[in-house]
C-alpha cells in the first residue's frame, strides 16, 4: 500500500523513505476524471508489479492538487488497483510495489528528493504547473512502453551505493538484497563482501557471512580485511579449529601479516565442550607460544612495523579464562609485545625520573583507556575521580576510544585536563610525555589491543594497572597492580608480575546503579508467571563446563525453575548434554533471550528471583546491578581475585548466607532460594537495607591517594640520594 509523505520539517529525512536504485517520479493530473487517473496509474503499476527488477523500484507520486479534492483519494485508487492486480494476476504479496505519495512538499525539500530520481515517467495527462515548480526539468523522461527496458545492469553502481546506505542505517535485510543483486552482474570489491557478511552476521546467520567472506576471498585472496573477519567470526561462533585452519592459510597467502601469526598460533575457544578441552588448548598455547616467539624477527625495520600492526589487532584476552594461574604465561607473552614496542619506539621504554611536585605540591595522575564511556571495564573509575582530593592532585584522562556518552562527560568533569586523542597511539604516547605526569594509571589491561601496546610502554615514572580487566598484566613496564583486600586470597601475590596494592574493601568507589522503578512484566520477556527464574547473566566465556551439572541438579530440585541467558547462545548445546545426563530437557528450562536496552536488563534482575554467580570468574559490573535490584546472588569464591568479585560485594553488604564454599553447597542455596519464597525476601529485603555499606565508598579512595603520595614521595627521595 502507498506511503504517504508529507513533510512538517524545511528538509526531507531521506532515510524515511523506502527509496532504491531506481525511483521513477509521476505527476499525474488529479483534476481529470477519476476513470482516466486510474488507467493512467493502472498501466504504469501493472507495468512494475510484473517488472524483472520490481523489488528494486520505488514509484513516487506527486499527490499534491488531492489535499483540495475532497471527492478523490489518491491512497483509495492505488489501493484499488493494486488490490485488481493482484486478484487478477495472481501474484504474491511480495510482488507489491513500493508506492510513495508526495504531498505539499517545499522546494527544499523537492531539492533533497530529486538527486535520488533516476526518471520521470510521462503520462498522458501531467500536472505542468507541479512539474516545473518542482523543478524536474534536469530529469531523463520514459514513456510507459519503454519501462520495461530500464534494467538494474545500466543501474549496477547505484545498487551499490544504496546496499551501503541501507547497511550503515542498520537495514540489513534491504541491504542484502540489493548487494546481492549488484553480485549477479558485477564482481564486488573487499568492502561489499566485508559489508554484506556483515549484514548476516547481525541478523544472526552465521553460514551466510562466511560463505560470503569465502567468496570474497576467492575474488580477493589477498585481502588480508576478509580473511581477519572469516577468522574472527569462526572464533566467536565457537569453530575455533575453523578460525585456526582459516588463519593458517591466511598466513600461506600472506606471511607478511604478523596478526594472522598471532591467530594462527594463540587463538583460544570463546566457549569450551568439555574439561579436557580446556587442558588441550591450554598445552597448545603454551606450545605454540614458544614457537611464535622463536619464529618472530625484529631485525629489520620492516619486521618492526609487521609486527607493530599485527599486535594492534589481537589480544590474549581468552587466556584468563581458562581457570588457572597465568602469571608465567602471561609474562611470556606481553615481554613479546614489550620488545615489539621498544623496537618501534626505543625512545619510549626507557626508564623516566621523576619529575619534581608543581609549586602547589599536588600530583599529576593521569588515567587511559579506550572505554571512558558506559562500560564495564571503567565505570567503577568514576568513582575515584568524583572523590580524588583535588587539594593533592591533579588528574590527567586521555580517552583513546571514541564513542562518547554521558558517561564521558563525567570523566570530562573529573578532569584537571581531558583529552581525547581517538585510535591515534603515537600522538596520545607524545601527549601523555609532554604532560609529564607523575603517575600513569590503566583501568583496564588486555580488553583493548592498542591500550596493551601503549601498557608496554615507559611513559611516566610509575605505571600502575587496576580491575577493570582482573588479571596481571604481565608486563615489565607495569609497576603496580591496584585491587582490594576482600577480593584478594592470601597467595594473591604469586598472581601478579607488578607488585600487588591492596585497597580497602572492594577497591573502588562503585557509583549506586540507578535502576528506578519496575514497569514491565514477566509475560513482556515471555517468562511464565509461576517460574523460579534464574539469572545467568554472564558472558558465555565465563560458564565453564564442569560446572553445567549445577544447573541441571537445580532445575532437578526445582522443577518450576527457568534459567534465563542475555547472552548464552553459545552455550545451548552443552546445556543440552548435561540435562539430559539427569533425563531432562534442557529446552524446558533454559531461555536465551537477546536484551537489546539497558532498561529491560534491569527489568529481568527485577523480575527475577535468584542471581546465579559464575565459578572461577566472578560477575563485577553484573553482581552490582544485581544488589542494587535487591535480587539474592548465589556465589562461590574462586582461587583468583576474579573469582572473588560477588563474594567481597556480600561480604562488604554483610549478606553472606548466600555464599557457597563448594559445589554442593552452591546447589542447596540456590535450591533452597526458589523453593523458599520467604527467605528469599528475607535476603532481599537486608541488602536493600545495606546498599550504603558498598556503593560510594570513599575510604579505598583516601587509601589509593596515600599510595600515590607513598610512592612519589619515595622515587623523590630515591632522586635526591643519587643525585
Amino acid at each position: 500500500m502507498p506511503t504517504n509523505i508529507n513533510e512538517t520539517d524545511d528538509r526531507m529525512d531521506l532515510t524515511t523513505l523506502n527509496l532504491n536504485p531506481l525511483n521513477l517520479l509521476i505527476f499525474p493530473d488529479w483534476n481529470q476524471p477519476e476513470e482516466s487517473i486510474y488507467l493512467d496509474l493502472e498501466l504504469i503499476i501493472r507495468s512494475l508489479v510484473t517488472h524483472p527488477d520490481r523489488n528494486f523500484i520505488t514509484i513516487l507520486i506527486d499527490a499534491s492538487e488531492t489535499l483540495e479534492k475532497s471527492d478523490l483519494d489518491a491512497n483509495l485508487i492505488l489501493s484499488a488497483i493494486v488490490m485488481n492486480l493482484f486478484m487478477e494476476e495472481d501474484l504474491d504479496t511480495s510482488c507489491e510495489p513500493e508506492i510513495i505519495l508526495l504531498e505539499n512538499l517545499t522546494q527544499s525539500q523537492w531539492l533533497d528528493v530529486l538527486p535520488q530520481i533516476q526518471y520521470r515517467i510521462k503520462l498522458n495527462a501531467e500536472n505542468h504547473q507541479a512539474i516545473a515548480d518542482s523543478k524536474t526539468d534536469k530529469i531523463p523522461v520514459v514513456e510507459v512502453e519503454q519501462l520495461s527496458e530500464i534494467t538494474l545492469d545500466s543501474q549496477v553502481l547505484v545498487l551499490r551505493e544504496f546496499g551501503n546506505q541501507l547497511y550503515h542505517q542498520g537495514r540489513y535485510a534491504a541491504a542484502i538484497k540489493h548487494y546481492q543483486r549488484f553480485l549477479v552482474s558485477q564482481i564486488g570489491d573487499v568492502e561489499i563482501y566485508f559489508n554484506l557478511s556483515q549484514c548476516f552476521r547481525n541478523l544472526n546467520k552465521i553460514e551466510e557471512a562466511i560463505a560470503i567472506l569465502e567468496s570474497g576471498i576467492r575474488h580477493h585472496p589477498t585481502a588480508g580485511k576478509l580473511h581477519f573477519e572469516i577468522i574472527k567470526i569462526c572464533q566467536q561462533s565457537g569453530r575455533t579449529q575453523e578460525a585456526i585452519s582459516s588463519a593458517e592459510k591466511a598466513t600461506q597467502i600472506l606471511p607478511d601479516e604478523y596478526v594472522f601469526q598471532l591467530l594462527k598460533y594463540l587463538t583460544l575457544p570463546i566457549v569450551y565442550n568439555t574439561s579436557d578441552e580446556i587442558q588441550f588448548y591450554r598445552k597448545r598455547y603454551v606450545r605454540e607460544l614458544e614457537t611464535l616467539i622463536q619464529q618472530t624477527s625484529l631485525k629489520t625495520p620492516q619486521d618492526q612495523i609487521n609486527a607493530l600492526r599485527g599486535f594492534c589487532s589481537f589480544t590474549n584476552f581468552y587466556l584468563a579464562y581458562q581457570a588457572h594461574n597465568v602469571v608465567e604465561d602471561q609474562s611470556k607473552y606481553a615481554n613479546l609485545v614489550h620488545q615489539v614496542m621498544a623496537a618501534n619506539y626505543p625512545q619510549w621504554v626507557q626508564a623516566r625520573s621523576m619529575p619534581p611536585l608543581l609549586e602547589n605540591g599536588k600530583i599529576r595522575v593521569g588515567y587511559i583507556s579506550s572505554y571512558l564511556h558506559s562500560y564495564s571495564g571503567t565505570l567503577w573509575l568514576t568513582g575515584w575521580l568524583r572523590y580524588a582530593d583535588t587539594t593533592q592532585l591533579e588528574i590527567y584522562c586521555y580517552y583513546t576510544g571514541n564513542e562518547p556518552d554521558l558517561i564521558t562527560e563525567q570523566f570530562r568533569q573529573y578532569s584537571t585536563e581531558f583529552r581525547h586523542i581517538p585510535h591515534n597511539l603515537e600522538a596520545v604516547c607524545q601527549q601523555i610525555i609532554d604532560d609529564k605526569l607523575h603517575i600513569l594509571v590503566f583501568p583496564e589491561i588486555g580488553m583493548d589491543a592498542p591500550t596493551i601496546q601503549i601498557a608496554a610502554l615507559r611513559l611516566a615514572p610509575v605505571q600502575c594497572s587496576a580491575w577493570g580487566h582482573p588479571v596481571t598484566s604481565g608486563l615489565p613496564t607495569i609497576d603496580y597492580f591496584i585491587s582490594s583486600e576482600l577480593m584478594e586470597p592470601e597467595n594473591a601475590r604469586s598472581h601478579y608480575s607488578e607488585t600487588l596494592i591492596k585497597l580497602p574493601n572492594i577497591g573502588v568507589a562503585y557509583p549506586k546503579p540507578i535502576v528506578g522503578e519496575l514497569t514491565q512484566s514477566r509475560s513482556d520477556f515471555d517468562l511464565r508467571e509461576d517460574a523460579v527464574i534464574y539469572l545467568c547473566c554472564q558472558a558465555p566465556f565465563k560458564y565453564l563446563p564442569q560446572y553445567d551439572f549445577i544447573l541441571a541438579e537445580i532445575a532437578r530440585r526445582v522443577p518450576q525453575a527457568q534459567f534465563i541467558f542475555p547472552r548464552g547462545e553459545l552455550l545451548r548445546e552443552r546445556l543440552k548434554r548435561a540435562f539430559a545426563a539427569v533425563n531432562l530437557d534442557s529446552e524446558d528450562y533454559c531461555l536465551f533471550r537477546s536484551i537489546s536496552t539497558r532498561q529491560d536488563y534491569i527489568a529481568i534482575n527485577f523480575l527475577s528471583d535468584v542471581f546465579l554467580d559464575t565459578f572461577t570468574w566472578s560477575g563485577g559490573n553484573t553482581s552490582l546491578e544485581a544488589i542494587a535490584c535487591n535480587l539474592p546472588i548465589v556465589t562461590c569464591p574462586g582461587e583468583f581475585m576474579r573469582g572473588l568479585h560477588a563474594y567481597s560485594f556480600l561480604k562488604m553488604l554483610g549478606v553472606t548466607d548466600t555464599i557457597a564454599q563448594n559445589e554442593a553447597e552452591y546447589i542447596e542455596i540456590a535450591v533452597k532460594l526458589g523453593l523458599d519464597s520467604e527467605w528469599r525476601r528475607n535476603v532481599a529485603e537486608r541488602m536493600s537495607q545495606r546498599q550504603d555499606n558498598l556503593f560510594d565508598d570513599r575510604v579505598c579512595v583516601r587509601a589509593l591517594e596515600v599510595f600515590y603520595q607513598e610512592v612519589v614521595r619515595e622515587r623523590l627521595k630515591q632522586l635526591t640520594v643519587d643525585s
